[in-house]
């Protein structure tokens, strides 16, 4: 009995931790569409320029084979609003009456008479509204550099206080042009972007619903 009991508590917790997922942000893939990447041919041929390690003397360090960096400004801001009304009215009357008929007197239908009126009315309105806005600086490790000269780039930071660990996780695809003086791109001119800023800890677990508030709010009707 007691290991049946062991058993069930462990199968409901179990269920309860699978009430709260916490979702994901998927790392930038190149899709089909885009050129494969490809390793630059190793030639030992004892000379001094290689192909796969040449950097230009008159130009600024720049990212461009894998495993440099590049130092990313994110400044990321997305709005948008929508608003939509709708107005709808109907109105109808509709009213009879008999005066005479053969063979019988005038006089016995001064009261016979009928109305009637109706009337539909629908007014509705919705407005919504979101506005994100994201800043901040990660330097990220070149991955992978595509046939066409396009860096692939992801790179993480972690901050642990006290009982808090802030991490930041961010990938895409550079074009090398869009590189400023200073090996700095902004996020706006990446391609591919993903974005994850997330919290362990208690700082975290304090924003989060309980197991068991989770339980009555998704079984409840109201």
């Amino acid at each position: 009995m007691r290991r049946s009991a062991l058993l069930a508590a462990a199968i409901c917790l179990a269920g309860c931790s699978t009430m709260n997922p916490r979702p994901q942000v998927d790392v930038a893939e190149p899709t089909t569409a885009l050129p494969q990447p490809v390793a630059a041919p190793v030639v030992n041929n004892g000379a001094i320029f290689q192909a796969g390690q040449y950097r230009p003397l008159f130009e600024d360090h720049r990212a461009r084979l894998v495993g440099d960096t590049v130092t990313v400004q994110i400044v990321e801001k997305v709005s948008a609003s929508q608003k939509s009304s709708s107005t709808v009215d109907k109105t109808g009357k509709v009213s009879a009456g008999i005066s005479a008929l053969p063979g019988i007197a005038p006089n016995s239908f001064g009261r016979a008479t009928a109305a009637g009126n109706s009337s539909n009315t629908f007014e509705g309105k919705g407005s919504t509204e979101n506005t994100n806005d994201f800043s901040g600086t990660i330097t990220a490790t070149v991955t992978g550099v595509l046939a066409n000269g396009h860096l692939l780039i992801a790179g993480e930071k972690q901050i642990g206080v006290n009982h808090n660990v802030d991490v930041l996780r961010f990938s895409g695809q550079v074009d090398p042009r869009a590189i400023q003086p200073g090996n700095t791109v902004p996020s706006a001119q990446i391609a591919n972007v993903r974005i994850e800023h997330r919290g362990r800890g208690q700082q975290a677990d304090a924003q989060g619903i309980g197991w068991l508030a989770r339980f009555f709010l998704n079984v409840l009707p109201i």
